[in-house]
């Protein structure tokens, strides 16, 4: 991991065409999601009604139907799913559904704001909304000139803030989706970003000779459900990756504990993560100055 060669400068502001093409559309309803808090009401029906999570597998599990798919429907299409499904047994049956706790729809923000980290919403939030909900930007002697939207495994959309935080163009403040990344770099300044399995996933400010374990410690240390045996470090520039186990790491002669680079990304791994890969191309987004071209690399 030593002679890395420094970060390129970072890309221009994207054309209106491609912003239009990010523009969530402000009307759309949510969709429910792994994690997601429900409360099934079936009406007259008490034994039948009450609390569920989605699943891993994005479904409920409905007494006397078994397990229901409901992931990527809205509160009404399940309820109807489950009302379907309970009138082969019950005549006249009425369900309705209600989300309790929003866990599947989130947007990261990442960067110089001051509350990096998760954000959950219910509906679509705007850029500047997540920068609110992040605590706003950082203050003090900072050169903020990007923020980008990062959606999926290849879509990136660069935007002029200057002119997005002061007022002057609007139009930039895009509807997000789920699972977007805005990240907000200070030109010239890369921390290091620890995401995934741990307490306080967000980025942090490198210093000379940060090693992974330092980086760990800082977010507060692995989770309880993580996969500790497969934790990523993706270095940006060069497109590179290598995963470490954290016993490796902790080990007397810790060799693997690679030293870091501005811009370096450490990802730890949920335990019932099944595509690595997916993460590792959504991983490489979160560099501000390659994304785009190591993207097309790895296709």
């Amino acid at each position: 991991m030593e002679g890395f060669p420094a970060p390129k400068p970072p890309r221009p502001h994207s054309p209106s065409e491609t912003l239009k093409e990010f523009d969530a559309a402000v009307s759309e309803a949510y969709r429910l999601g792994e994690g997601d808090q429900v409360f099934v009401q079936v009406w007259e029906k008490p034994d039948l009604s009450g609390i569920q999570f989605v699943g891993p597998d994005g479904a409920l599990t409905i007494p006397l139907v078994g397990t229901m798919k409901v992931a990527g429907m809205t509160r009404e299409e399940a309820a109807k799913s489950i009302r379907d499904s309970l009138s082969r047994l019950y005549t006249g049956i009425s369900v309705t559904l209600r989300v309790d706790q929003y866990i599947a729809n989130r947007v990261t923000v990442v960067g110089r704001v001051k509350s990096p980290g998760v954000i959950r919403f219910e509906k679509p939030p705007s850029i500047m909304e997540a920068i609110a909900r992040a605590g706003g930007l950082l203050d003090g002697p900072v050169n903020l000139t990007h923020c980008a939207v990062i959606r999926g495994r290849n879509r990136v959309a660069w935007i002029d803030l200057p002119s997005l935080m002061s007022g002057q163009e609007l139009s930039l403040n895009l509807r997000l989706k789920a699972d977007d990344v805005v990240l907000i770099p200070e030109d010239g300044d890369l921390p290091v970003y620890v995401l995934g399995q741990v307490l306080k996933p967000g980025a942090f400010r490198w210093t000379r000779g940060m090693t992974v374990l330092d980086a760990i410690a800082q977010a507060g240390g692995v989770h309880r459900d993580s996969n500790s045996t497969q934790i990523v470090l993706v270095r940006p520039s060069t497109n590179r990756r290598v995963v470490l186990s954290q016993d490796d790491i902790l080990a007397p002669v810790n060799a693997v504990n690679a030293g870091l680079e501005r811009g370096d990304i450490i990802f730890v791994p949920s335990n019932i993560l099944a595509d690595i890969g997916y993460v590792l191309d959504k991983l490489n987004a979160f560099s501000w100055v390659f994304l785009a071209d190591t993207l097309r690399g790895n296709r």
